[in-house]
């Protein structure tokens, strides 16, 4: 399971046109466990780096896998019992010789092996879910913290670890209102430098803390590195 994290950045306005602001990374996920088991495998090498497509944290699935093989023959028994009730149903129900009773008789059985059907594909559903959630993987994202331990007994709900979306980095900051339409429409400066950028959003509504204000966000695509700290111009 995951969630996305906003991270609100307190910034500093010099004067009309001058902002700071840190870049940090456009999205962070806070992955916590959508079923309980116990911590099987942890990839300690994934921590502090961006991954492709790697496992982070594999709970033990050992009696799940075995629950899942003989449920799956199970079914395969009962489908073969659903489809000898049914030959057994097309055969009688046309026949004069045979009573209604019998004839319901046998609907019933078939009707009874079609909800068996049902109810374990149904639970075969279930259990390739519940393994999918014990084996958690990440691609293209950088993995900040792991927070359990191998061997370690988890509920649903617990936070298991941490990653961002280094793909793009995020420079918030706080516009007065009233300049909020001049400066939609100016260049906009990263510690001097002219860039192409644009505003990404702006929120139309005065954030609760810096009251007359619009929170703004500028987009970065690939930055080299998270944390710093830029003077926003616009000119």
């Amino acid at each position: 399971m995951k969630f996305l994290l906003g991270l609100c950045l307190l910034t500093v306005s010099v004067y009309a046109s001058e902002y700071y602001a840190k870049l940090e990374p456009y999205d962070t996920f806070i992955v916590k466990s959508a079923v309980s088991g116990k911590i099987d495998y942890i990839n300690t090498s994934a921590l502090g780096k961006v991954v492709k497509n790697e496992t982070i944290i594999k709970m033990d699935i050992k009696l799940d896998e075995t629950e899942l093989k003989h449920t799956i023959a199970k079914l395969n028994s009962v489908k073969d019992m659903l489809s000898i009730e049914q030959k057994n149903y097309d055969s009688i129900k046309n026949l004069t010789s045979k009573s209604i009773f019998e004839k319901d008789a046998q609907k019933t059985k078939v009707l009874n092996y079609e909800t068996q059907v049902a109810d374990l594909e149904i639970k075969i559903a279930t259990l390739k879910d519940k393994i999918e959630n014990k084996i958690l993987k990440e691609n293209n994202t950088y993995v900040h913290e792991i927070n359990v331990k191998v061997g370690e007994y988890v509920n649903t709900g617990t936070l298991l670890y941490t990653a961002m979306d280094f793909s793009k980095g995020k420079l918030e900051f706080f516009i007065p209102i009233n300049d909020a339409e001049i400066l939609k429409n100016k260049k906009i400066f990263l510690d001097g430098e002219a860039t192409d950028l644009k505003i990404n959003k702006m929120y139309q509504v005065a954030d609760s803390t810096h009251i007359s204000s619009y929170k703004c966000e500028i987009v970065i695509k690939n930055p080299k590195e998270f944390s710093k700290l830029y003077k926003i111009e616009f000119k």
